[in-house]
């Protein structure tokens, strides 16, 4: 059994998921600074507040067991560890907080979640208000059409309707290229991932435009691959990392310190595989080996080349 398998096997549902390490995950080290009161809390409750999304799949999306699971909630777990380990406390309690694409910035900055685990892109606009993990995904918009569709990329939208998720930095860059192009686009704003597809599915959009990583998760998840096809090249660059409260440098250390010793055991090589290689629970594979831009952000952390 894997390393991280072994210390994800104390994670205990009782209303809220118990996550208990079984061994240290990380060599605990002198803080930074002081604790904050944050870090204070969190020792003091033995609790650290997830924030998860509901269908990010496979970043962060509630499960046939209707748990929240995810790549990016399995990275949030071992920072759990870690910070457990560092606190010298024998368990920190998970709780699992529902965020959105627009609240989720807002509750990292007023202290509703500790770490949200999901498929945030870094901006300079959000790391004034937030602070990131190393990057942890690099992905891109792209288009989403059903399958005997015309449409091939950006130019063939003009004048069409576009759903877009809101509060997403796909929105934002569909906003600006149609501006940039003239393309005339309406938009169609969607809750969520899931929405923006049925809307695609029922005819009131032509197409979706939004991160391939995304796109193709949530077709697994759906079993709806076969009707709807990706399109065109990369519309934007979006690197992605877990968010957390400004200010927090023993908090920033424990996230930091997690990605490297996961990066140098290649175990972050195993997770990623367990979400975008291998089948997901319940439905099929994303089928998205790691990118050569991703292995690069991951060797800066220390990953071992092959």
């Amino acid at each position: 059994m894997r390393p991280f398998v072994r210390r994800l096997a104390a994670v205990v549902l009782a209303g809220a998921a118990t996550f208990a390490y079984v061994q240290g995950f990380a060599a605990p080290r002198d803080w930074p600074d002081a604790l904050s009161a944050r870090m204070q809390q969190i020792r003091e409750t033995g609790v650290v507040r997830l924030g998860y999304r509901d269908g990010a799949v496979p970043f962060s999306y509630v499960g046939p067991d209707r748990r929240p699971v995810g790549y990016s909630l399995d990275l949030c777990l071992a920072v759990v560890a870690t910070l457990a380990d560092d606190l010298g406390v024998p368990a920190l309690r998970t709780e699992y907080v529902r965020v959105t694409a627009v609240d989720r910035v807002e509750r990292v900055a007023t202290g509703a979640v500790d770490l949200e685990c999901g498929s945030t892109t870094i901006t300079r606009e959000r790391s004034e208000r937030v602070a990131f993990s190393p990057v942890i995904f690099v992905t891109g918009t792209r288009l989403a059409v059903p399958r005997g569709s015309a449409i091939r990329g950006l130019a063939d939208l003009a004048g069409l309707r576009v759903a877009v998720v809101g509060g997403t930095t796909n929105e934002a860059a569909m906003r600006d290229l149609d501006r940039l192009r003239g393309l005339r686009l309406a938009f169609v704003v969607a809750a969520g991932y899931p929405d923006a597809l049925a809307l695609l599915a029922a005819g009131t959009a032509d197409a979706v435009a939004a991160d391939e990583a995304l796109l193709r998760g949530v077709l697994a998840g759906s079993g709806s691959a076969r009707d709807v096809r990706i399109v065109g090249p990369m519309l934007s660059f979006e690197p992605y990392g877990l968010a957390y409260a400004r200010g927090e440098p023993a908090l920033a250390d424990a996230v930091e310190r997690t990605l490297r010793t996961l990066a140098r055991s290649r175990e972050i090589v195993w997770i990623y595989d367990r979400w975008f290689v291998r089948p997901l629970p319940g439905a099929l594979a994303v089928g998205m080996p790691m990118s050569v831009e991703l292995r690069r952000s991951f060797e800066v952390l220390g990953l071992p080349p092959d």
